[in-house]
């Protein structure tokens, strides 16, 4: 008992001095004034900026695809060396998006954002200079670790600095410039097509936008909620001004971080994602990371054009309707961002993924028929197809990242953010390797079937595990975590 009454005191103790400490700045806050417009500004510039990693996440995802048929040429590759130089940054993105978790907890989300950048440049001049199959498949298995690093640190680092109200379209602004990456490298493929060695400047071209990325950051704050979180009260209280604007929210803010912090261990580990308490939000996003892949949007966005032309389509015509797919899913995303923090993330994917899934499955109707596709069989193909990349991308592909950045506690946030973002990727990675032989076994009419039920089973997943988080703070999600009440209203 005594032993407890010292550490009880001593906690009270540390907690007291960390009030202290944060709100002795305030006084100077308060004579500051108003700056609520250049607030709201800087923290879009802050959301852009580390939206840049989106960019690149898209461009040396889809660049692959233009890039393996010179690569091919160059090395004379087998299938087998097809496979392993795709496969390569998918594994990689594994590994660094469970392996940047602890280092964003130690070292801070700016820094990890940056030593993702400097990866992803020296490993893009890897791919661009490799004398051989070894060197490019070890530099796009790094070039995979900084897209996996991306994926989890900056969802997280954009939802700690977005104020509640804007959080959703600040994290989901990260997926719409990947569809932006994912588009910039079909047109980059396609003009830079030609000799047996235009696949280097493809890969090289990714150093651009990376040393956008790290020379942004420069310029950037830390989290203020992960400066608190590590004893730092002074300096978080003084960029949570710069990037709220007026003392009010500050001090609100305030409050409710270190409210949530009294209660969390110095430094969690990865036990503590076992907690019974944090268990339903490791459900809902693990879940959603999964059924994001799972439900076919990469089956269409890489593999349409393959499965269309086996169908007896046009090359030509399935290549345009690629282009298609890549256009519809930036607008449908970019309208999905303008939505999500108005209609709220459970109810964008409970009223869009029935359509998803209806979509598949005229889609799968169409191909009953194996005539050559025409008339209307063609219309009805095309209308149904840029209709699933629609409802499925405006829904589950919007709010994946978003849903993962903001429903674990602070403690933990990263750490799960990893986890989160390494089962997004391995969903990927199966759905990679499967969807052709699927095609093969089940037919295109069995193989579309099969992932309009998976987007059923994800609209019942959804209703059941996944809560609405629209307008509430981090602090307050994690405060229902520990009450016991985050769960889907009515259960």
């Amino acid at each position: 008992m005594a032993r407890s009454s010292t550490a009880d005191i001593a906690h009270d103790t540390r907690r007291d001095e960390r009030h202290r400490r944060a709100f002795s700045v305030m006084p100077a806050i308060e004579r500051l004034g108003d700056r609520t417009g250049p607030a709201r500004r800087y923290v879009s510039v802050a959301a852009a900026v580390a939206a840049v990693g989106g960019l690149l996440f898209g461009y040396d995802t889809g660049i692959i695809a233009s890039a393996l048929i010179f690569i091919t040429q160059s090395f004379a590759l087998s299938t087998a060396g097809q496979e392993w130089i795709a496969a390569a940054l998918n594994i990689g993105a594994i590994f660094g998006a469970v392996l940047s978790g602890p280092i964003s907890d130690r070292w801070g989300r700016r820094p990890a954002i940056m030593v993702a950048a400097a990866i992803f440049v020296v490993a893009s001049v890897g791919c661009g200079l490799a004398p051989g199959v070894g060197v490019l498949i070890f530099a796009r298995l790094w070039l995979g670790v900084a897209i996996g690093a991306t994926t989890q640190i900056v969802p997280v680092y954009v939802a700690e600095l977005a104020p509640a109200e804007r959080r959703g379209g600040l994290v989901s602004l990260f997926q719409l410039v990947f569809s932006l990456g994912l588009l910039l490298s079909f047109f980059v493929g396609y003009l830079l097509s030609g000799t047996a060695e235009c696949w280097r400047p493809m890969f090289m071209l990714g150093v651009i936008p990376a040393l956008l990325l790290a020379l942004g950051m420069v310029f950037l704050p830390e989290s203020p909620r992960w400066l608190l979180h590590h004893q730092q009260e002074r300096r978080a209280v003084s960029i949570l001004y710069r990037l709220r604007g007026h003392h009010r929210h500050v001090r609100r803010e305030l409050n409710d971080v270190l409210a949530a912090g009294d209660a969390d261990a110095p430094q969690a580990g990865w036990a503590d994602l076992r907690r019974r308490w944090v268990r339903p939000a490791l459900v809902a996003a693990l879940g959603i990371a999964a059924l994001s892949q799972l439900s076919g949007p990469n089956v269409i966005v890489y593999y349409a054009p393959i499965i269309l032309s086996q169908t007896g389509l046009a090359h030509s015509a399935a290549l345009l309707t690629s282009v298609s797919v890549g256009v519809t899913s930036t607008v449908t995303t970019a309208m999905g961002i303008a939505l999500i923090d108005r209609v709220g993330r459970r109810r964008m994917m409970l009223v869009m993924l029935p359509f998803a899934a209806l979509s598949l499955f005229v889609l799968g109707a169409v191909f009953l028929d194996p005539a050559p596709l025409g008339g209307v069989r063609m219309v009805l193909m095309v209308v149904s197809l840029l209709g699933y990349i629609f409802f499925n991308f405006g829904s589950l592909s919007v709010a994946v990242w978003l849903v993962a950045a903001e429903v674990f506690p602070l403690a933990i946030r990263s750490k799960a953010m990893g986890l989160a973002s390494a089962t997004v990727w391995l969903a990927d990675t199966i759905v990679s390797l499967v969807t052709l032989s699927l095609v093969q076994a089940l037919g295109t009419t069995g193989t579309f079937w099969l992932f309009g039920a998976i987007n059923v089973l994800s609209f019942l997943f959804v209703w059941k595990y996944v809560p609405e988080t629209v307008g509430t703070t981090l602090e307050e999600i994690e405060g229902s975590l520990r009450a016991g009440t985050f769960r889907p209203a009515g259960r």
